[in-house]
């Protein structure tokens, strides 16, 4: 419980730290809004469920943009067999995917309308994954290699500091580099794509790095809502170990493929 509440106080700080910084220049209205929900099932021997959802608001003014996302995945497996003394069948579930996370990004643009500072905070806890809590801090530079209305292509590096505490391990804060970039390409004017890298390794320790990716298209039915396909990929190069002698790590990647809607309000 402790672990938990301080990896929920380090989020709230984080965005409430930069919020702060920008709620004064911000304008009260201009948020763009989108929620989505997606589902996974399959049945049979085996029955496989996974929701994932998440919300991102995002608002420019100026020379100003300001970017808030938060997400919640849960997925579990119930298989049928028979018991021990093989008399009746009995069903068991495993839970296959449960973690949640935060982030908040601020932007600053200061050279002609392409290049910004940025300043992003990321918190995350997956209890299938071993991470209890993780929670990174980044500013850098940031670079729109294409900046047009209907494709956008940027970069951006900088250092940061991630404080992270993997299960059956003690907990670690170290120096991390962060390497990204991002595109939106308007395929025509009901649908799109969306695609993210980041790769964020200890610079004292390369061999230990964590790299995030997704792609979604989207593709609208109205005005306000849209089906989605979402692919979403982690990668730890250094697992958290389970509970267990001999020592066994779990697995280095974590790949969910989800279909569902996005709202935009």
């Amino acid at each position: 419980m402790h672990t938990h509440n301080k990896f929920l106080s380090l989020a709230v700080l984080a965005s409430a730290a930069t919020a702060i910084v920008v709620a004064e220049d911000a304008p009260k209205s201009s948020w763009e809004t989108s929620a989505n929900a997606n589902l996974g099932l399959s049945s049979g021997n085996s029955k496989n469920f996974i929701v994932n959802s998440g919300i991102l608001s995002v608002k420019k003014w100026d020379k100003n943009e300001l970017s808030a996302n938060a997400d919640v995945n849960y997925g579990q497996t119930t298989t049928i067999s028979p018991n021990a003394t093989h008399t009746a069948l009995v069903e068991s579930k495993t839970t296959t995917a449960q973690s949640y996370g935060a982030g908040l990004q601020y932007n600053r643009l200061v050279w002609t309308d392409r290049g910004y500072f940025l300043t992003k905070a990321d918190a995350r806890q997956d209890k299938v994954a071993g991470v209890d809590h993780r929670f990174t801090v980044a500013p850098g530079l940031g670079y729109y290699l294409i900046r047009e209305k209907d494709l956008e292509l940027k970069a951006e590096a900088g250092p940061g500091i991630v404080f992270e505490k993997l299960k059956n391990l003690p907990e670690k804060n170290y120096i991390t580099l962060r390497l990204a970039e991002s595109l939106k390409w308007n395929i025509s004017d009901r649908a799109r794509l969306f695609q993210d890298l980041e790769y964020l390794p200890q610079v004292d320790r390369f061999g230990n790095y964590v790299a995030n990716a997704s792609v979604k298209v989207e593709a609208d039915i109205t005005k306000s809502l849209a089906l989605n396909i979402t692919l979403r990929d982690t990668y730890r190069s250094k697992p958290a170990p389970y509970d267990v002698l001999p020592v066994a790590f779990r697995k280095k990647n974590d790949l969910t493929l989800t279909a569902g809607v996005t709202y935009k309000f």
